[in-house]
């Protein structure tokens, strides 16, 4: 039997707070439990918005444990597993297992550029080495390569492929993926901005940098939908929408971090490659956090 999952409405790509350097532990759990607080429906550490590119294999891991431990089970955590190496991404799934993740979100492997059937294989080796869901991760921004809906389709026959992270922002591969898979597929966007129209074309929720910052008003706005109040939810995606736009006038997670530094949660700490957000990038955030009534 296949392995299902019915995952609904605002989950949040958790940044990774860092302190001297290390991963701050303690503004890390901080960070969980207010989310859980203000109404997240579920958490997803260390995907990119984690800056997991630059973690060791010990840091991804224990970031990964924080989450579950600090949850407590009381939403689900989808935990990064993706690697441009198989062997890697098998290794990071197995410990999510083992730690107690609800699932494992894997991103197609970046850089190395596989073929469809390449896409194919890594992903079966990582479904044969678990017992537990597995989203993939499509995001043909940052990893180059698009997985197709054929490919997708066959890996959903696989007992442990249960959805997707869609961040192609495209509306025609929900529908698409839709008529492919049928409405057990759990959708999942990946793209904050397009998220009205994803959830118009049969999506179940999202992946969200935004409610990083604003995790009340995107659980509400989900929580609108999934009652027919479409008129609410339209409300507050225009409420949102200044924010979805301007965390990704330069690369996500330096907005973001900035943000949550505005607001008290964590340091605006990055590690390089990444760095700092520009002073007109900050004027544009601070607008938009005013425009969400998130801070005067």
């Amino acid at each position: 039997m296949a392995a299902k999952t019915k995952f609904r409405g605002s989950f949040t790509a958790l940044v990774t707070p860092f302190k001297n350097g290390s991963v701050d532990e303690t503004a890390f759990r901080g960070l969980v439990s207010w989310q859980i607080t203000e109404g997240t429906h579920g958490l997803v550490p260390v995907g990119t918005t984690g800056e997991s590119p630059t973690l060791s294999h010990d840091e991804h891991k224990r970031v990964v444990e924080w989450c579950i431990d600090e949850a407590k089970g009381r939403v689900p955590v989808i935990a990064g597993a993706g690697s441009n190496s198989t062997r890697e991404a098998v290794e990071l799934a197995e410990h999510a297992e083992k730690a107690g993740a609800d699932a494992v979100l894997v991103v197609t492997p970046y850089y190395n550029k596989p073929t469809q059937e390449g896409m194919y294989q890594h992903f079966k080796a990582i479904n044969d080495a678990i017992g537990i869901p597995i989203i993939i991760y499509n995001i043909p921004g940052r990893s180059v390569i698009d997985m197709s809906v054929e490919t997708m389709t066959r890996l959903f026959e696989l007992k442990n492929i249960a959805g997707v992270k869609d961040a192609t922002a495209s509306m025609v591969r929900v529908s698409q993926q839709r008529a492919a898979m049928g409405e057990d597929f759990n959708q999942l966007s990946g793209e904050d901005a397009t998220i009205l129209g994803y959830m118009a074309h049969g999506g179940h929720g999202c992946i969200s940098v935004t409610s990083n910052v604003a995790p009340r008003l995107c659980s509400e706005f989900h929580a609108a939908w999934q009652k027919g109040d479409h008129a609410a939810a339209l409300k507050l995606h225009d409420k949102l929408m200044p924010l979805h736009n301007n965390l990704f006038i330069e690369s996500n997670p330096a907005p973001v971090k900035y943000a949550l530094s505005l607001l008290g949660k964590i340091d605006e700490k990055l590690r390089l490659p990444m760095v700092p957000v520009s002073e007109s990038t900050r004027v544009a955030v601070r607008s938009a956090m005013v425009h969400a009534g998130l801070i005067n």
